[in-house]
Formats: structure tokens, C-alpha cells, sequence
């Protein structure tokens, strides 16, 4: 019944049509015949002219309408930008354009090549009155007004401030009155409080196109090279906290392992630091008892809910005494910043800590990607363990050891708690050698330059000239050995790649000197332990 039902409403659909004729336009086949051209014309005449002012009214439009998207020229999508620091949010644009869709409007980017710059970082710089005609110096090294940097320097009360200075360092402010807050450490400082608001009141001041602020101590130096590398592997327009924990196994149980220590620096993305400023001084009053700055940040991610992304290229360098342990046995990963450098000795010996520092700069304006990266060889004819870290120094060692050994930090520094071992700390490390043959020799690097015709840097490695026990292995000694010569290849898209260390390997061997090629390794090449 139900298939007849179908057939016989086809057929009461599809009669009248038939009788009636094309169209429904009546009359016999000959009327019909003559209306249909006519029909035909008027169709395509229609057709052509709506075309016709379609294209037209799309050639006049699209130059604004390109301008208005990527140039700000529409006055509600410049207020819109203005207002929200460069980030994009579709609650806030869903009502100006309603075809765009959630996905699609999270992915908009205004910025040409959608990387993050230099131009995009709003630092926010701890600092204090007392120690600040110092610690400037410091914040000199790693300034750079000419690349349109951007920050502030946050003190507790007004410095005497040098004309000359003006382009060396950020701009400097008074940070906001606190006393309004609660602070019950019997340990700690009430500074922390002023310190913990920096993101905060950086962002008050309204500053344009920001991605991401970054804070840091005016004793630290930051590579902004690799700090911009870093943020690029994240998307500014989520929640993001980056930083790291400190070396101190004890500094991390006493505080915590889920908080960016705040002297090695860390990174908020605009869109957190928005959240941020909305809850903070309700969250810090929730907190009287917290000893510093840092921790009251992690307390009030930790209301938020967002986890501290680690990087372990940011330093904190909670120890004492000597750095070359840790340096010349660096992560494989950039270096982001270092701290604490008027607790430990200057990075390279016979100099001031600053002159150290700048030294630095030469490779790092070189190649940073590669500053610090360690590489490990061996010289087959001599039975020598080479281990270069490239831009700092280079250890010689007597014997073949194992890259596993040689990665692991050895202990040239003390625990920040002055008390506690080396199982206080947070990482693996390695004694200094006992057996006096095997004692390092160190060779510092002393200059670096670009070889534009070779396309590859050439480092100058000079051999620290310190004491050395008498051995009486029989073999090569590498006390005779004065220079090292290191070739390597800018790199600056060694992080787009997975973490792998770089290999290096031995060109010549002389008595006096040694030419080493660092770079990526080739196709099964490895650190391999050989023997004579």
C-alpha cells in the first residue's frame, strides 16, 4: 500500500506539469517555442550583470578589506588590539564578524610571519636601590635598545640615574606602595611582595603588542636569542608559565618543584598575565606566610591552575664557588640565563665578573644557538678524552672516558646549603677527579671570529696555566699542548630539530695544537670510545 501511495502522488506531482507545459508557462508546442529563446536571453543578461557588479564591487573592496584585517585601519579592530595587547579572543570578536568560527578565530595572527621577537618580550626587571650602581652593569651586557627591546626596571626608591645610560639600559620605575599587604615571614623580606607584582604592574602600563613578559633579577643575564627560541615552541595566546627549579634538591622541597625560580628568570604568556592581574593582590593577602616573590607566583598559578612548563635553560644557579662544572657540562638545550653571578666566581679566570661576562658575548653573538652546547671526542693516536663546550672551554683529559661520564656535571661548586652533599642537589653530578693523571687540563676560550669565505666560526681555546701533579702514565701529555682551534658552522635552527648533542671531531693533532670541527653529526656518526 505504501509503494502504491508513493507512485500515484509521483504521478499527480508530475501531470499537471506535463499538461500545463515548460515552466508552467500554458499554450500549445509553437508558443512554447517562441517564448523559450527569449526566456534564455533574459537569463543571461541577468546572469552577466549581476557578475558584471559583483566583480566590481569586489576589486574596490578588497584593498580594504585586506587593510582592515592585517593593518588596524577599521577603528573597532585597532581599539580591539589596543585593548587586549595583540591577543585575539573570540568572545571579544564574534560580534564584529560573525563568520568566523571558534577554530578559525584562535588561529588569526596579526603579526606578518606569525614568529615571536624580540618585540613581542616585555621584561620585567627586579631591582634594588642599594645594589643598583653594581648590578647595572650586568643588565648592560645583555640590553639591547637597538633591537627595540622592551622592559622595565622596577627598583624600591630613586637611583641617581647618567645620561649616557639611557640607551644601555630599560626604563626605570618606582614600584607601586605595599604596605597595604600582609607579610608574617620571620625570615624573609616584605620586598617579595613588591617583587611578586612586577608582571602586574608592567601590564597596567598598557603596553602594545606584548606576547609574553618575562622577569628576571638585576643580577641575571639572559640570552635573548635563545629566550625568544624558547617561546617560540609555545602558542603565546594559551596559559603559560615557563621557567625552572632551582639546583638545590633542598631549595625545591623547602619552596617547591612546581615553581619557576624567579632569579633564573621566567615566562608568562599575555593571556595568563591578563588572568593574573585580575586575582593577584586577593591572592597574595591569601598568603602571608610564603617567604619570597617566586613562590607567591607559583601559589597564585597554582589557583589558576596552570603547572610550570619546564625549561631547563633557565638558570637559577642556587650554589656557591665555581661554575665551570656546570657550564662546560651544560643540558642539552639553549642557554636562556644565568644568576647568582655576584655569589660564584667570574665564568672565565683572571678577569672581573663583568669583563667575563662580556667576553661571553663574542660567541654568543656568533651563534647562540650553540653557546655552551657540549660535544665530546678522542684523539685515537694520544688516547685523549675531549670534551668542548663550545664559546667557554675545553677539557683535555688523559685516558679514554665515557660520554656518559663526561656529560655529568663535576662538582667544582658547593651546595647552596653549605652544609649538605652532593646528594642535596637536584641532578647528577661527578667528583673531580682523585686520579691525578686524569685531572682535566682546561683551555678557556680567549677569541672567536666569523670565517666569511669558510662560512664557519674559528674560537681560540688558550690553556688555563695552573699546577699540574706529575704523572707517569706513559703516553701523550697534554701539558705540551698550548692552543685549540675549534671550526664550527652557524647553527641557528638547532632547536627547530629534536635534542641531540653535537659531535665533534679531531682535523690535526700537533704537539702544540689541536683543530676540532663541531657541528651536527652525520648519519651514524657517535661519541665513540676508542682506544689506542
Amino acid at each position: 500500500m505504501k509503494v502504491s501511495k508513493e507512485k500515484d502522488s509521483n504521478k499527480t506531482f508530475w501531470d499537471p506539469m506535463k499538461n500545463s507545459g515548460v515552466l508552467g508557462l500554458g499554450g500549445n508546442n509553437n508558443a512554447q517555442n517562441r517564448a523559450l529563446p527569449k526566456l534564455m536571453l533574459l537569463l543571461i543578461f541577468f546572469v552577466s550583470s549581476t557578475y558584471v557588479v559583483y566583480t566590481l564591487k569586489l576589486l574596490t573592496s578588497s584593498k580594504a578589506c585586506k587593510d582592515d584585517i592585517f593593518r588596524y585601519h577599521d577603528s573597532k579592530m585597532s581599539a580591539f588590539v589596543q585593548e587586549n595587547g595583540g591577543n585575539l579572543t573570540l568572545s571579544s570578536y564574534s560580534s564584529q564578524n560573525e563568520s568566523f568560527s571558534e577554530e578559525n578565530i584562535s588561529r588569526i595572527d596579526f603579526y606578518p610571519n606569525g614568529k615571536t621577537g624580540l618585540e613581542h618580550i616585555v621584561f620585567g626587571i627586579a631591582a634594588s636601590s642599594k645594589l643598583w650602581s653594581k648590578r647595572k652593569n650586568y643588565i648592560k651586557i645583555w640590553w639591547k635598545h637597538d633591537l627595540k627591546m622592551r622592559g622595565i626596571v622596577w627598583l624600591d626608591s630613586k637611583v641617581k640615574t647618567f645620561k649616557n645610560e639611557s640607551r644601555l639600559l630599560p626604563e626605570l620605575r618606582i614600584s607601586e606602595d605595599t604596605s597595604k599587604f600582609a607579610y608574617k615571614n620571620k625570615q624573609g623580606h616584605r620586598s617579595a611582595i613588591r617583587i611578586s607584582r612586577i608582571v602586574s604592574e608592567t601590564l597596567r602600563l598598557g603596553v602594545e603588542g606584548v606576547r609574553w613578559f618575562v622577569m628576571g633579577d638585576d643580577d641575571t643575564v639572559f640570552v635573548t636569542d635563545n629566550l625568544v627560541r624558547v617561546l617560540n615552541k609555545y602558542d603565546h595566546n594559551q596559559y603559560y608559565y615557563i621557567g625552572s627549579s632551582s639546583e638545590s634538591h633542598l631549595q625545591n622541597i623547602y619552596f617547591s618543584y612546581g615553581m619557576a625560580y624567579g632569579g633564573g628568570g621566567f615566562a608568562i604568556s599575555y593571556p595568563l598575565a591578563n588572568s593574573l592581574v585580575k586575582m593577584q593582590d586577593e591572592c597574595i593577602q591569601r598568603y602571608p606566610l610564603l617567604y619570597g616573590s617566586d613562590d607567591r607566583m607559583q601559589a597564585c598559578m597554582a589557583e589558576l591552575g596552570v603547572p610550570l612548563t619546564r625549561e631547563v635553560g633557565f638558570h637559577q644557579y642556587d650554589v656557591y664557588g665555581n661554575l665551570f662544572g656546570l657550564l662546560a657540562a651544560h643540558p642539552v638545550a639553549p642557554l636562556v640565563s644565568l644568576h647568582h653571578l655576584d655569589v660564584v666566581e667570574p665564568i672565565f679566570p683572571n678577569v672581573t665578573r663583568v669583563e667575563a661576562l662580556q667576553r661571553l658575548t663574542i660567541p654568543m653573538k656568533l651563534d647562540s644557538a650553540g653557546l655552551m652546547q657540549q660535544s665530546i671526542c678522542y684523539d685515537k693516536d694520544k688516547s685523549w678524552t675531549i670534551s668542548v663546550s663550545w664559546g667557554f672551554a675545553i677539557q683535555v683529559f688523559r685516558g679514554v672516558l665515557s660520554p656518559r661520564e663526561v656529560e655529568m656535571p663535576s662538582r667544582t661548586f658547593l651546595n647552596w646549603y653549605r652544609r649538605a652533599d652532593y646528594t642535596a642537589y637536584s641532578f647528577n653530578t661527578r667528583p673531580v677527579m682523585r686520579n691525578i693523571c686524569q685531572k682535566p687540563f682546561v683551555f678557556y676560550m680567549s677569541k672567536a671570529k666569523m670565517n666569511h669565505s669558510a662560512e664557519h666560526t674559528v674560537s681560540h681555546y688558550t690553556r688555563h696555566r695552573v699546577p699540574h701533579p706529575v704523572c707517569k702514565w706513559k703516553m701523550a701529555d697534554p701539558a705540551e699542548l698550548d692552543l685549540i682551534e675549534v671550526h664550527k658552522k652557524p647553527d641557528p635552527r638547532l632547536w627547530d630539530r629534536s635534542p641531540r648533542r653535537n659531535c665533534c671531531r679531531i682535523l690535526s693533532s700537533t704537539k702544540k695544537k689541536m683543530v676540532v670541527d663541531v657541528g651536527l653529526c652525520s648519519e651514524g656518526e657517535i661519541s665513540e670510545i676508542t682506544s689506542q
